[in-house]
């Protein structure tokens, strides 16, 4: 069997007839719940493959591997009893002053590093990939022969996509966590706000962190997933897709920009710092959850609509 013929009949779905899915009987399934049979099969199709892909679990192991460089290198710094360098800040450098004294600081520290450039990166290539390798590979066409159309396999792409910006961001968390946890102390957290919170509470907030994160990069995602409608190269979406990538981050740090940094969908990226606060900080989360959204609605949109009018040749 070719690439395309199995790459289509696991999208299709098992259990189906020509008449359309069967039920646990071996009856015909209404057409209502025929169509939710092909979209959640559509669904669980894509999230199985894009995990499976090795270039996805390259990409998932060099995000696990950032909180572990970070750890070994705060524990070889700090080993002679001197102090990380970094000072001031509520980002990234503060998160290290304070991963010594509590293995929890490595999850935001880790979090804060990757955010700007290794998750964003991993995303684009997930999404600049979405459609466009389809076609380069050949399977798009026959992906479309099955009764999903066009929108569905719109929607099941960009729901991976999301489902690997959840598990990457967690990937960083967990794995910081488990190299705190090893090479420092754990115990209560101190907030920027100056209070104490438990341990178990911090937890907590570490994973809202994580989500938060992980909601930061639907913008992208909707973006990636535009480029990968308007080429058939995987290679050339997934690099215009990092490409703009940076020159966004690059117009983000132009004083003289500030007019349109706010609508940048990397500007609020690093907000998540005041969920440590005491009380929550929203302000600038919510306005980055804002912007999240309104990038999805847009970008996700053109998407549909390029994808629904596009020749395929492939």
């Amino acid at each position: 069997m070719s690439r395309a013929e199995a790459g289509a009949e696991a999208r299709a779905g098992a259990g189906a007839t020509a008449a359309g899915p069967v039920g646990p009987v071996g009856s015909v399934l209404p057409d209502r719940e025929r169509r939710l049979w092909w979209t959640f099969g559509l669904l669980r199709s894509e999230v199985t493959t894009t995990f499976r892909r090795w270039r996805t679990l390259a990409l998932l192991g060099v995000l696990a591997a950032v909180p572990v460089l970070i750890g070994i290198a705060v524990k070889i710094e700090t080993s002679d009893g001197g102090g990380t360098g970094g000072g001031g800040g509520a980002h990234g450098p503060a998160f290290l002053t304070q991963i010594t004294n509590n293995g929890l600081f490595l999850v935001f520290a880790a979090l804060a590093a990757t955010l700007p450039v290794f998750l964003p990166m991993a995303v684009g290539v997930i999404a600049g990939d979405a459609i466009a390798g389809e076609a380069s590979g050949g399977t798009l066409r026959y992906l479309l022969v099955a009764p999903a159309g066009r929108t569905r396999l719109l929607l099941a792409k960009y729901a991976s996509t999301l489902a690997f910006c959840l598990v990457a961001t967690l990937v960083v968390a967990v794995s910081a966590l488990a190299v705190g946890a090893l090479l420092f102390p754990l115990g209560e957290v101190t907030t920027i706000s100056g209070t104490r919170i438990s341990f178990g509470d911090g937890l907590l907030r570490a994973l809202l962190i994580a989500v938060v994160v992980a909601a930061s990069l639907v913008g992208l995602a909707a973006v990636g997933l535009l480029i990968s409608t308007l080429t058939n190269s995987g290679i050339a979406a997934m690099a215009a897709t990092v490409g703009l990538l940076i020159t966004v981050q690059i117009l983000d740090t132009i004083p003289q920009l500030q007019a349109i940094q706010p609508y940048l969908f990397s500007h609020y990226w690093l907000s998540f710092a005041d969920l440590l606060r005491e009380p929550f900080y929203w302000g600038d989360i919510g306005r980055n959850l804002g912007l999240q959204a309104l990038y999805a609605a847009v970008f996700g949109s053109a998407a549909w609509a390029r994808f629904t009018a596009k020749d395929i040749n492939a």
